[in-house]
């Protein structure tokens, strides 16, 4: 969006905030960090959109967390949240446009990332060099290579580095993951994972003068082409500059819940995309995609359609309420064949079901468990590890495996739909060149990650 006003800012904010202020019950009613005033962390908040303001919310609601500062390149956007957090916070809250000013602030114990995906790896790793715990939006990098120098970043500055896939702290996603390990599954050699919305094609207008109130060059960062184009700015998740399109604005919470459920601690050997864009839109990234993935032992697909405006997301009714999705028709919806039966799961509070073989051609659910949205959870996760020395749940690692399966998907059809092969220890790809060389994109100065960091 080129602006936001005041009722645009609050309404985008509660809508993305949806399952916080229903979790504030289960907050209060469960075991929480001390609230001591000298214990409480000082959080930094760096991008204010529809997902900062969902965080800005239901931070705001810990009693162990302080709103200490915000940072945005969108001057309106940041003069309204100034205003939310200080009437939240009880006080002055500092504000900046440059998220380096931010991150110069001794007083900050934690930041909050938030911004498009080309950001996301270089401020985390600019927050920890500057002695930051981050709490980063999935997903946790734009390319590979930057996934990796986050999880260096992390691991050299002795950082808390949470990645924003929340459905690794939801407690029916753990039990669905004991129930796996236990074996009541059987053996489990494929995993078949689905994304299918709707988005509406466009096309590109000609480039033109950002609108007032907006650092575009802040705003493009490290991107070399700084032109702006109004439509661009709009769709910025389906150019390669910023974003990988749905696969992994989306995709990569079922890749990354698929890999915490199955227990996969590495990348693929293989990868093949057949994908398509479909005609009449100047999106780069592709609308229909099944990629296949191959571990040693384990066959995984991921199938995303976008042209499908049947197939609905978990809605508040799952999330809130003691009730399935109808699983044909789950646009998320992940499913697990073992060899004694399979597990139909729903992210972000959809809960599980497992199915035997049915009687009678009746379905037999042989197990199942409802679900709650995660926000809360993965929010009070973040906060423990900080406090208790600990990595967290959905660890910076766990975030760059699953954002690296999306930028394999991607890199496989901008090659032509080609079958890749990766070395998963050294993180290239052996037999395309061309394939190889976009696990590293060119970076605009001065927004470059250093090598080493």
């Amino acid at each position: 969006m080129d602006s936001i006003d005041r009722r645009g800012f609050l309404n985008h904010s509660r809508k993305a905030a949806a399952g916080v202020a229903t979790g504030a019950a289960v907050m209060a009613s469960t075991s929480r960090v001390s609230a001591a005033a000298n214990e409480k962390l000082k959080l930094g908040f760096i991008g204010l959109g529809g997902r900062g303001g969902a965080h800005l919310h239901g931070f705001a609601q810990r009693p162990d967390c302080q709103i200490a500062a915000l940072c945005d390149v969108n001057a309106q956007r940041l003069a309204y949240a100034k205003k939310y957090a200080e009437r939240q916070a009880g006080g002055k809250v500092s504000v900046y446009e440059d998220l380096r000013k931010l991150l110069a602030d001794k007083t900050i114990d934690a930041v909050v990332i938030a911004t498009p995906d080309h950001w996301h790896s270089l401020a985390s790793v600019w927050a920890c060099q500057a002695g930051k715990h981050v709490y980063v939006e999935k997903p946790i990098s734009n390319n590979f290579w930057e996934g990796r120098k986050a999880v260096e970043a992390a691991r050299r500055y002795n950082r808390v580095v949470q990645g924003g896939t929340q459905n690794r702290s939801a407690p029916y996603n753990l039990k669905a993951r004991e129930y796996i390990a236990s074996g009541k599954l059987g053996d489990v050699t494929l995993c078949r994972v689905y994304n299918q919305k709707f988005h509406h094609a466009f096309q590109l207008g000609a480039p033109g003068k950002s609108p007032a109130g907006l650092n575009w060059d802040l705003w493009n960062g490290p991107c070399a082409d700084t032109r702006f184009v109004k439509d661009k700015f709009r769709h910025w998740h389906e150019f390669w500059n910023y974003g990988g399109g749905d696969v992994t604005n989306c995709g990569v919470h079922q890749l990354d819940l698929a890999c915490m459920l199955l227990g996969i601690e590495t990348h693929p050997n293989s990868i093949y995309t057949a994908g398509e864009r479909r005609a009449g839109s100047d999106a780069e990234t592709p609308d229909t995609v099944v990629t296949t993935y191959q571990y040693d032992k384990l066959i995984m697909t991921f199938h995303q359609t976008l042209d499908t405006p049947y197939m609905l997301k978990t809605d508040g009714g799952n999330r809130n309420g003691d009730i399935f999705p109808h699983w044909p028709q789950n646009a998320t919806r992940i499913e697990i064949f073992g060899t004694k039966g399979v597990m139909f799961m729903g992210r972000h509070g959809g809960g599980w079901q497992v199915f035997g073989r049915p009687k009678s051609r009746k379905p037999v659910v042989v197990e199942q468990m409802y679900g709650r949205f995660p926000d809360p959870e993965h929010k009070e996760d973040f906060v423990r590890a900080i406090k208790e020395g600990r990595r967290p749940s959905a660890d910076i690692e766990h975030g760059h495996r699953s954002a690296a399966l999306c930028h394999l998907a991607n890199i496989s059809y901008r090659v032509g739909n080609k079958y890749l092969e990766l070395d998963p220890k050294t993180e290239k790809i052996t037999n395309n060149a061309q394939a190889d060389a976009l696990l590293k994109p060119e970076f605009r100065k001065p927004y470059v990650i250093s090598d080493p960091v």
